[in-house]
């Protein structure tokens, strides 16, 4: 939906909370949540999708006459979707995830063909000349094993990967002006985490071999080059990842703007948080809480602050538990997408403030036009915080929608 002062500024959810790995059962879940939803939040106006495919739906949603069977039932329901995740390639609901969400890489000619197929697809659904985002993997995972001589390979490899599709996707915007662009979401433990380390891949590979390639396989100038790159080729800001890095987030998005990096699309997530510089707080108590998010399905990544202001990082939540007694750190911060509605839960805090603070900066720039809510986690969520998936969502925009008043 159009964000309410904003007329350039879309919002929806992200519909990777519905399970489904193939498009019949997708569009199943769709037509089961997505007209209800739009009654309640948008009954006059046209509502936007956060559409989320898995590699075997996008494939599905190619053949026959499937894409035009969804358009018209899009446009018969007043629906439209103007942004995609293509983060997870395989199964997302149901399984064990862990760090297959980020297999495959951007080294393999797999995540090309779906990336590429959601990109056509993005072609086929949005609206004439209008704008459209794919949010995608960071890359790799750090914790593969490889070598550093092995990384730079692959960022080389992903940088020409990530050049093919924005040719691609500057082919579509001179036929038919539809503006498509994949932006990269940082994540802890991935190869590209932070601002810092997206912009160093941006600049010293992204650039420099993603244009090489571009002048030498279409015969176009550098400046031509760069300029599809950038226009293509972005970050998703996900208020969740940069607030478990803890990273400033007027720092990082006017690193952005500096850098000439286009943030193509919001995710408004938020993450656990534990306080431990109140003497008051049992830790005890806290790990005894955390533990009900300790399951077995996604990754739960921690970062430390410890008193000195340094970090420590954890795989997973399993994996930092056994530390809660340090009393040398100051705050834990657990990758576990909670409900952005929610502040705080017996004795743990989300990064709620982290959250709006970045959606307010970005919302008050011309940074951005496509904001996702992106809960994927009500099925793993502590039996006390699970409710009815539909009121979940419709609760969840409406309070964004008033907290941006």
């Amino acid at each position: 939906m159009i964000l309410p002062g904003h007329p350039e500024k879309h919002l929806s959810y992200c519909t990777n909370i519905h399970p489904g790995e193939d498009w019949r059962t997708v569009f199943s879940q769709l037509k089961s949540h997505l007209p209800n939803l739009k009654q309640r939040l948008s009954p006059d106006k046209p509502f936007g999708i956060g559409l989320r495919l898995s590699a075997r739906a996008a494939e599905e949603l190619l053949k026959d006459d499937h894409i035009k069977e969804f358009k018209n039932w899009l446009d018969d329901e007043a629906l439209y979707v103007f942004t995609m995740n293509g983060f997870p390639y395989g199964s997302f609901h149901g399984e064990k995830v862990k760090d297959d969400v980020y297999k495959p890489d951007w080294s393999t000619k797999e995540r090309v063909e779906y990336s590429s197929n959601l990109i056509e697809i993005l072609a086929n659904l949005l609206p004439d000349e209008a704008e459209g985002s794919i949010s995608t993997s960071p890359i790799s995972y750090k914790y593969w094993g490889q070598s550093a001589e092995k990384f730079t390979k692959i960022k080389n490899i992903g940088s020409i990967h990530l050049a093919q599709l924005a040719w691609q996707m500057a082919e579509v915007f001179d036929e038919n002006g539809k503006e498509i662009h994949i932006d990269i979401e940082p994540e802890p433990d991935c190869l590209i985490e932070n601002s810092e380390e997206l912009i160093r891949f941006y600049n010293h590979y992204l650039l420099p071999k993603g244009s090489e390639f571009l002048m030498n396989e279409h015969q176009i100038t550098a400046k031509r080059a760069e300029e599809i790159l950038r226009r293509h080729i972005g970050v998703c800001y996900d208020t969740c990842h940069f607030a478990l890095e803890y990273e400033n987030p007027a720092e990082a998005i006017q690193s952005f703007v500096d850098e000439g990096i286009r943030i193509g699309k919001t995710q408004i997530s938020a993450a656990l948080k534990v306080k431990l510089d109140d003497e008051r707080a049992s830790r005890p108590d806290i790990a005894d809480h955390l533990q009900q998010f300790d399951e077995p399905t996604y990754l739960h990544q921690v970062i430390v602050k410890t008193k000195g202001g340094g970090l420590v990082q954890f795989r997973d939540l399993p994996e930092a538990l056994p530390s809660i007694e340090n009393q040398h750190a100051d705050e834990w911060r657990i990758h576990f997408h909670v409900p952005v509605f929610l502040k705080k839960y017996e004795e743990l805090y989300s990064t709620q403030d982290e959250m709006m603070e970045s959606l307010q900066i970005i919302l008050d720039g011309d940074h951005c036009k496509h904001f996702e809510i992106e809960t994927y986690t009500w099925d793993v969520l502590p039996d006390e915080l699970k409710t009815n998936v539909t009121d979940s969502i419709e609760r969840e925009l409406r309070w964004i929608l008033d907290a941006i008043q």
